[in-house]
């Protein structure tokens, strides 16, 4: 400790101030406490002590790093106050190099993964976020940042038939290639947790850079590793994310690596993969589609058209399909290749579905009610997902008797996929929808692997062929004989079985010509009319104009 003056200058000093400097306590008076504390060095523990010293302020404390009369440095915590009854002030330093050393060793501890010894996910976010404040890069930088972001493939199935101690010797074998690609351009390397690592580029020179170091990583990973006398071998999947730091936040660095790493394991897995800004919208738009699907439901954001399905002899409408389309308020009318694979995915076909077939209902029953002479069956597309994760059975039964529409004016279309596998739970389901009086057609038949054998045992009264066998006929001086002899084949077993042909995808008078005199019975396509809103029916229904 020492008493010191309002200006500054040491009184007096004891033995342990001297001991802790390295001087002899009387050589301090008369010297500035300022320069014993080296208080100037830091502006701002400079600005408290001027304060306290004028009175402005009644205490001021800092930690300083001193340095010994021998030459050794040392942290002291220093405080300065008004001496007690007295117009000087006490100025006293306490050593706490052991605390902070004790702190260094606890925060490399707290830093750093114990298996690999690489800075761990919270040193690297900490790295991170400094690199990417505002005033870390400047005019000498270059502004930029980069990112490799990997996993490993097949690690897990070494932990778990291994064991985990050759797993950890495995992961530092890994951590020490991945610091030796690192070192040239001394990138940060981090474990992230499991087997995932990071590759900081701060002050990237472009995407090139980064570009190649995911080169270099993916190549030294691909070299066998030789753990504990067994030889294994690895590879990794790397997201590459290389931007300008300004504007960039944390989150969306690392949302944007993690969605570049799945790609790269989608894309077949040991491979490194540039972000995409398209890609990504791709993806952000998909999601957005996903979460939003029940809400669209139930705000009835969906609208059916309606195509007609036309006899090919007499070119008389004999019923339409029900195709979905969602009034997106932002990305405007979808298509159902837009959605309804996603509706499967999280289940929202499920509602979607019900929707879909109360409304077509609805509306084939206001169409009976007011042309009578004409009924018009209503073909309604059903998926699997249906089957298995709601009762289609009531639903059907429900709807129908809400309605009032016939069981004979509604059919329900299913994959070949779904139909010809059926078994189970789905086969009752489509047994009791027949008993019922409901049409059961297979969609775009032909496309499957089919067991033809199983097809006289489902109680299947159409089948749908895929527009894929149309194609053929589409130019009569350029007949495809396969397509015909095929198609031709298809009809007279579905007829031998007691069931009628619908041919899709019809876009000539030459085509509906020509499947009308091999046997199909009903064609649709754009030769008769595109999907229409359900006001554009009626004035087809006593008959299309005569085809040929």
């Amino acid at each position: 400790m020492a008493v010191i003056d309002r200006e500054g200058r040491v009184l007096d000093a004891n033995s342990a101030l001297g001991t802790l400097l390295g001087a002899d306590p009387a050589q301090l008076a008369a010297r500035g406490a300022a320069e014993l504390a080296e208080l100037q060095e830091d502006a701002r523990a400079w600005s408290d002590y001027r304060d306290v010293l004028l009175g402005r302020r009644e205490r001021m404390t800092c930690t300083r790093r001193l340095h010994h009369s021998d030459g050794h440095a040392l942290w002291a915590e220093i405080t300065v106050e008004p001496a007690p009854d007295s117009c000087s002030l006490l100025l006293s330093m306490a050593d706490i190099s052991e605390r902070r050393d004790l702190q260094g060793r606890l925060r490399h501890l707290q830093m750093h993964d114990p298996v690999t010894r690489l800075p761990n996910r919270n040193l690297f976010f900490e790295r991170l976020a400094a690199a990417l404040e505002a005033g870390a890069y400047d005019r000498a930088g270059t502004g930029r940042i980069g990112l490799c972001y990997l996993d490993l493939d097949g690690f897990k199935a070494i932990n778990d038939t291994l064991g985990h101690r050759v797993g950890d010797r495995l992961l530092r074998a890994v951590a020490q290639r991945l610091t030796e690609c690192a070192a040239p351009g001394d990138h940060l390397v981090a474990r992230l947790g499991g087997d995932e690592f990071a590759l900081l580029v701060r002050e990237s020179s472009g995407t090139e850079q980064v570009c190649e170091l995911a080169r270099s990583v993916l190549a030294a990973l691909q070299r066998p590793f030789d753990v504990g006398g067994q030889r294994l071998s690895v590879s990794a999947s790397i997201g590459v994310v290389e931007r300008p730091a300004a504007g960039t936040h944390t989150t969306w660095l690392m949302q944007a690596a993690d969605t570049t790493l799945y790609w790269a394991k989608e894309d077949g897995k040991a491979r490194w993969t540039l972000f995409d800004p398209e890609r990504n919208a791709h993806r952000m738009t998909r999601q957005a589609l996903s979460s939003t699907l029940r809400p669209a439901v139930e705000r009835e954001e969906f609208v059916l058209d309606y195509q007609p399905l036309v006899g090919l002899v007499d070119g008389v409408v004999r019923g339409v399909e029900a195709l979905v389309r969602w009034d997106h308020p932002q990305f405007g009318r979808l298509s159902p290749n837009r959605f309804v694979p996603l509706a499967e995915e999280n289940g929202a076909i499920v509602p979607l579905g019900r929707w879909v077939l109360r409304t077509a209902c609805r509306q084939a029953r206001a169409w009976q009610q007011a042309h009578p002479r004409h009924p018009l069956v209503v073909s309604v597309n059903v998926a699997v997902r249906q089957v298995w994760d709601s009762d289609l059975v009531s639903d059907v039964g429900t709807i129908l008797a809400e309605t009032g529409l016939p069981p004979r004016l509604l059919q329900l279309e299913l994959t070949e996929s779904a139909v010809m596998g059926s078994a189970g739970r789905p086969l009752q389901a489509l047994q009791q929808l027949s008993d019922m009086g409901v049409a059961i057609a297979i969609d775009d038949f032909g496309t499957g692997y089919s067991n033809l054998a199983y097809l006289s045992r489902l109680p299947v009264s159409t089948l749908k062929l895929d527009g894929s066998f149309v194609q053929g006929f589409r130019a009569e001086e350029h007949p495809n004989p396969a397509d015909e002899t095929i198609v031709r084949a298809l009809v007279e077993l579905a007829h031998r079985l007691g069931l009628t042909v619908v041919a899709e995808c019809v876009e000539s008078a030459e085509q509906a010509e020509r499947l009308g005199r091999i046997g199909c019975d009903t064609g649709q396509g754009w030769f008769y009319s595109r999907p229409v809103p359900p006001d554009r029916i009626p004035p087809m229904l006593p008959a299309c104009p005569a085809v040929g």
